[in-house]
């Protein structure tokens, strides 16, 4: 098999781990005749479509009177406590809508925008659950109101992560009015998300998302936080790092599916102590894995020693490529990595061998196509988007890797987009360990842009040279603070090395 280049921009999530996840506002009018319209994925348009293994499982909301934080709200309908030392006072509901639970919270000086939130993935579990937006502090205390759905479905479903964020969205002021409280539409609407939620974050502002999306809602600013940006893009990273290390423990011939059955041998010959302790196989493996999560790059090196997050990206692999029955068929698709042993882009006779060694995997074309009754099952992040958009990424996320942000950056690029889009890199070894510090800075600067056209600084993502400077990522990297920030961030934080 022959590889002339590697291409970090076209289509490529599975794994189970639970991470901290068209442009304009809809005038009143506008957007009380579209809540009114709000239809649950259920009641969608009546085409008929294929069926396909996450039509059939079944998913719990929870009684919002059962949460460990209830608090009746002041109409005596359900609610949940206020935030400790919070410096303003807000009204906040819970509920479910259309299968999906939800938690809303605005305050009494609420500043007339609204901030949805998108939750990062679940699992493969059939409890529906509502996470609060870590920022949640700086949202109401700047009077924005904020809402949060569970989704109706969980696994790896985007699909009813869009569909139910704008479900809620669409709702805002009709729930108010029925724990009453008379408020008007919002006149800004943004959205934020991690992870699986910044993948929905992503796709929601999407062109394409709002031509086929059922509950249509138009938002003025997303900030998507360690986000599948790549979309599909990120299982073929999965297959591809299988595919490797397969080959490079002498199994280059056994069946992605078979993986289970050659698990063990496999991480025994590349790693003495997992992923910390890498043999000399182990060191090729490590270096074709820096090539396919974004490059040269300070805090990699962290980022691949760490064997817990590294558990659950090896815990993908041997799957079928339908993401756990999201789609029918295999998306993952490798044929046009080229996998590098060293630093120098050439291909040497080393490489090349191994290059025709490792095993390629096809995707379907059809896999993802355009459904008839709605969004794709994977939405789509074309980059094809018309409002300001300020991205952040861990440097050493090896589960949903830098490169995500890479290819997010080609596809703006492509579709003359580039100028809305600012991405920031962030120092840290991990999957979404942001202080809160810099998710506020982020939202504020998306925030700036958005209301007053003052485009924010942010970092070349796509420039070798660039991203593999020592200090890249300073400019936007913050300490973590005792008592604010999660003790896992603030001790992580004081290991990695230092912006001189």
């Amino acid at each position: 098999m022959k590889r002339t280049a590697l291409s970090v921009g076209g289509l490529a999530l599975g794994g189970m781990i639970m991470m901290t996840g068209c442009g304009g506002s809809l005038d009143g009018a506008a957007a009380d005749a579209t809540s009114a319209a709000s239809v649950s994925l259920a009641a969608q348009r009546n085409v008929m479509e294929e069926a396909r293994e996450q039509n059939s499982r079944t998913f719990v909301a929870p009684d919002p009177a059962k949460a460990t934080d209830y608090e009746a709200a002041a109409n005596g309908s359900p609610g949940f406590k206020a935030l400790a030392g919070a410096t303003v006072e807000t009204d906040r509901w819970a509920g479910v809508l259309n299968g999906a639970a939800y938690r809303i919270e605005v305050p009494r000086n609420w500043n007339g925008k609204l901030v949805m939130y998108a939750h990062g993935y679940v699992g493969t579990v059939g409890n529906l659950l509502v996470t609060m937006p870590s920022i949640r502090r700086h949202l109401i205390e700047q009077g924005y109101a904020w809402a949060a759905s569970s989704y109706s479905k969980n696994w790896y479903d985007v699909r009813a992560g869009v569909e139910d964020t704008n479900a809620l969205a669409l709702n805002f002021k009709k729930i108010a009015a029925e724990r009453g409280r008379v408020v008007r539409a919002p006149h800004k609407t943004y959205i934020i998300g991690h992870s699986m939620g910044g993948h929905i974050t992503g796709a929601a502002i999407e062109e394409e998302t709002y031509k086929t999306v059922v509950n249509k809602q138009k938002y003025d600013g997303a900030v998507p936080m360690c986000g599948v940006l790549g979309d599909t893009e990120l299982f073929d990273y999965f297959g591809a790092y299988q595919m490797a290390a397969q080959a490079l423990a002498g199994y280059a011939n056994t069946p992605s599916t078979g993986f289970s059955a050659i698990a063990g041998s496999v991480m025994g010959s590349l790693f003495t102590t997992f992923t910390t302790a890498p043999t000399d196989q182990g060191m090729k493996l490590r270096q074709v894995v820096k090539h396919l999560t974004g490059g040269e790059r300070p805090i990699f090196s962290e980022g691949f020693a760490n064997s817990g997050l590294q558990s659950v990206v090896w815990g993908t692999f041997g799957r079928d490529g339908t993401v756990n029955g999201i789609l029918n068929k295999s998306s993952v698709d490798t044929r046009r990595f080229v996998y590098q042993l060293d630093d120098d882009p050439g291909l040497s006779a080393e490489e090349q061998t191994f290059n025709d060694l490792v095993q390629d995997l096809t995707g379907d074309p059809d896999a993802n196509r355009l459904r008839s009754d709605g969004l794709r099952w994977i939405p789509k992040v074309n980059g094809q988007f018309k409002v300001p958009v300020v991205s952040i990424h861990t440097l050493g996320d090896m589960y949903v890797p830098f490169s995500m942000e890479q290819i997010y950056r080609r596809r703006a690029e492509a579709n003359g987009n580039g100028n809305l889009l600012v991405q920031r890199a962030i120092r840290a070894p991990s999957h979404c360990d942001f202080t809160i510090q810099e998710q506020v800075d982020a939202f504020e600067a998306m925030i700036n842009w958005a209301e007053n056209d003052v485009k924010p600084a942010g970092d070349d993502v796509v420039t070798p040279s660039t991203v593999a400077d020592s200090r890249y990522g300073c400019a936007h990297t913050r300490p973590a603070v005792q008592g604010v920030d999660s003790a896992g961030v603030v001790a992580t934080r004081q290991r990695m090395p230092a912006c001189s």
